[in-house]
């Protein structure tokens, strides 16, 4: 489409637009402290300027992607009595050099500003689409939110568990030290489970405490008759020594 020169009223027009728009409200405009930004879907460059203003232009082009494809987006001064149509939408090719073949065919009367941000439009697109068919190829963990609400419920149930358990196996004990003592006497309602593991527990302990007992009496034993040898061998030492003894005794006297 061939670009027509616009006339001096319509100049005058666009450049109250402007004015309005930078000393006024734009509900596009993004501030920060160094440059402002817009926030327009049809801005080529995102960049709050008079050259890169939507509004502020009557030929306008940009390039816009959807689903994976690129768009070309023209807007012409004789479209502007139908807001509908006002932007007037081409495919683009995937193949990177035919696209711009397009772009060159299309804005062949242009700006070379519009031209010149347009090609690098596609060209940005066209690399974050290539990094978006690459990174679907390779295998990657799913990621999902665990909302904070369950999370909550989770942590609350968990902690109303722990205190349960606590409280059952205080309960138990208390149950089984009466038990042992004997306070309710022969009349017991004790659950089957906790009933039966208890006495498994209770066994468990008096057959270690009767291994323990035999275990200390056979050490004793063992003790005791080393002593009793000891004894009956001093006691025949003894004897041999008196019996030696008194034969020399009776030997000397028989000498003398």
């Amino acid at each position: 489409m061939a670009w027509a020169c616009p006339t001096a009223a319509l100049l005058a027009l666009l450049q109250v637009i402007w004015q309005v728009i930078m000393h006024g409200h734009c509900s596009f405009r993004a501030k920060t402290k160094t440059q402002n930004f817009c926030r327009n879907e049809y801005n080529v460059t995102g960049l709050c300027n008079r050259s890169s203003c939507p509004l502020a232009n009557s030929h306008y082009a940009t390039i816009r992607e959807e689903a994976g494809r690129c768009y070309l987006y023209m807007k012409t001064i004789e479209r502007a009595h139908t807001p509908k149509h006002m932007w007037q939408k081409i495919r683009l090719r995937r193949q990177y050099a035919q696209a711009l073949e397009q772009l060159d065919e299309h804005l062949a009367y242009w700006p070379k500003f519009l031209v010149h941000k347009n090609k690098q439009r596609l060209t940005k697109i066209t690399q974050y689409l290539m990094r978006m068919r690459r990174l679907q190829l390779k295998v990657r963990p799913k990621l999902r939110p665990a909302p904070r609400r369950k999370e909550k419920q989770l942590k609350r149930k968990e902690a109303k568990a722990e205190t349960a358990a606590q409280l059952d196996q205080a309960i138990e004990k208390e149950l089984l030290a009466r038990l042992q003592v004997g306070t309710y006497g022969d009349i017991y309602n004790f659950p089957q489970r906790q009933y039966e593991a208890a006495l498994q527990q209770e066994e468990v302990v008096d057959e270690e405490a009767e291994r323990a007992a035999e275990e200390a009496a056979e050490a004793e034993m063992e003790v005791e008759e080393y002593v009793e040898g000891d004894e009956e061998e001093e006691e025949e030492e003894e004897e041999e020594e008196v019996g030696y003894y008194a034969t020399n005794t009776v030997l000397h006297r028989a000498a003398c």
